[in-house]
């Protein structure tokens, strides 16, 4: 497996879990333990997307092209 594609699975894994720390705390609690769960999970979040677009830019950066065929005869 290519490195972009193993960044973009992992990237993707920070999402979910991103996702899944955020609106697994209800909205307004004043626990500061859940509350810092809730903004880690915003952080992940986020921070998901980035590796997501990162690994998408190195796949495209590392394809390999084919070569020009040059045909001069007419």
């Amino acid at each position: 497996m290519k490195v972009g594609m193993l960044v973009v699975i992992t990237g993707i894994i920070m999402f979910v879990i991103g996702l899944v720390f955020f609106y697994s705390i209800e909205l307004g609690q004043t626990d500061p333990g859940l509350r810092f769960i809730k903004n880690m999970g915003t952080f992940i979040g986020l921070s998901g997307m980035g590796v997501v677009l990162a690994g998408i830019l190195l796949h495209l950066l590392n394809r390999s092209e084919p070569p020009i065929k040059e045909n001069y005869d007419f």
